[in-house]
């Protein structure tokens, strides 16, 4: 248990730079947009790209999770299941949940906004083929280290996205603690899932 755990730290230790990387790329494209688009229409166009990277995110998720699943164990039904909640309920908490608590400890009154239910066509479609190619995957060389650093990228993004979208949108004053939100967010669900 102890090696597992210890394990488990180490990898999360390998994954930091990349999650801090990713969050400060991710803060960047958000403080392009906040200079380009207006004050009126910055929720509307954070939010339209948070529905982009949302279901990428879904679709890495969905990718690296069975692609790791299938590489130690052949059963196809719990590999499509853990891939599904995986990618569904570990992607939630970390593009919806963990943001929607980060703006709500900001003081800012946030909107729950929940995709699989809101709008299941946009993120279902992303969700199965991303469990079609984590069965492909394997058999391609670093197949897995390629989905985990796009998984990293587009999960900051969705992210970093969803809090400016429903709820957050002065976020300059604030853009240490959202780093650091931001940074969590990714850190605890998406990396934690992937090991």
């Amino acid at each position: 248990m102890k090696t597992q755990f210890r394990h488990i730290l180490e990898e999360l230790q390998h994954h930091l730079p990349y999650t801090i990387f990713s969050v400060a790329v991710g803060m960047v494209a958000l403080g392009v947009l906040t200079v380009l688009i207006e004050a009126k229409e910055f929720p509307q166009a954070s939010q339209n790209l948070f529905h982009v990277f949302h279901p990428l995110h879904l679709l890495f998720s969905a990718t690296a999770t069975v692609a790791m699943f299938w590489r130690h164990d052949k059963k196809i039904l719990k590999a499509v299941s853990i891939g599904f909640v995986g990618a569904v309920g570990i992607c939630g908490m970390s593009d919806i949940f963990i943001p929607f608590v980060a703006g709500y400890l900001l003081g800012v009154k946030m909107h729950l906004h929940i995709c699989i239910i809101a709008h299941p066509m946009l993120v279902l479609p992303f969700v199965l083929f991303g469990l079609c190619m984590g069965f492909v995957l394997p058999a391609m060389l670093e197949s897995t280290i390629f989905s985990h650093a796009a998984h990293v990228l587009i999960s900051s993004m969705a992210s970093i996205f969803y809090l400016v979208s429903f709820g957050l949108t002065d976020w300059i004053p604030v853009s240490g603690m959202v780093f650091i939100y931001m940074v969590l967010a990714v850190m605890i669900p998406c990396c934690t899932s992937d090991i």
